[in-house]
């Protein structure tokens, strides 16, 4: 499967507990940090549940 880039752009401070447990398991924990995962059937759902806190690039 491809992969992609996951970054975050925005703060999970005043989001829903399960933004921020979303954003734990796509393995974001901080501001500017980068992630390069499979783009599987999960990790696109999560990425859709938190699209506004997130930057995708297709690698």
């Amino acid at each position: 499967m491809a992969k992609i880039k996951i970054t975050q752009v925005k703060s999970v401070i005043d989001r829903s507990e399960r933004q921020k447990r979303t954003m734990q398991a796509l393995g974001l924990t901080k501001m500017n940090q980068s992630v390069e995962v499979e783009a599987n059937g999960a990790i696109i759902g999560m990425v859709r549940k938190v699209n506004h806190l997130v930057a995708i690039e297709s690698i």
